[in-house]
């Protein structure tokens, strides 16, 4: 019986053509910020291994890697520190950066409102 046969999920394909696409934009974040900081992000049940890159003022990005290994090869020639999110936890910076957008977003809502749009 294929009552527990595994179904490929859409889109979860570990050789995927986007791969190359995201080292791109983590390049991208990298040269166009100061500060960069690399966090892995290990493969769990719902998500392939994941970086996030931080900046100094807590904004960040994150994308699939091929693995730890590549993404630590990846960080080394780039020059980026990375860390392993499960040892070190992720920075009070990005904490504080989605708080402020969030309150950004909080407040425009708020002048949204006011303003009938």
């Amino acid at each position: 019986m294929a009552w527990f046969r595994r179904r490929p999920v859409a889109g979860s394909r570990p050789d995927r053509a986007t791969e190359k696409a995201d080292f791109q934009h983590l390049e991208q974040f990298v040269k166009s910020r100061r500060g960069v900081e690399a966090f892995l992000e290990p493969k769990t049940t719902v998500t392939e291994t994941t970086v996030v890159l931080i900046a100094h003022d807590g904004e960040w990005t994150r994308r699939r890697v091929p693995s730890m290994d590549a993404a630590r090869s990846w960080g080394n020639r780039v020059g980026v520190p990375v860390y392993d999110v499960a040892l070190v936890g992720y920075p009070k910076r990005m904490r504080e950066y989605n708080e402020r957008r969030k309150r950004e977003g909080e407040a425009a809502a708020d002048a949204d409102a006011t303003n009938g749009s």
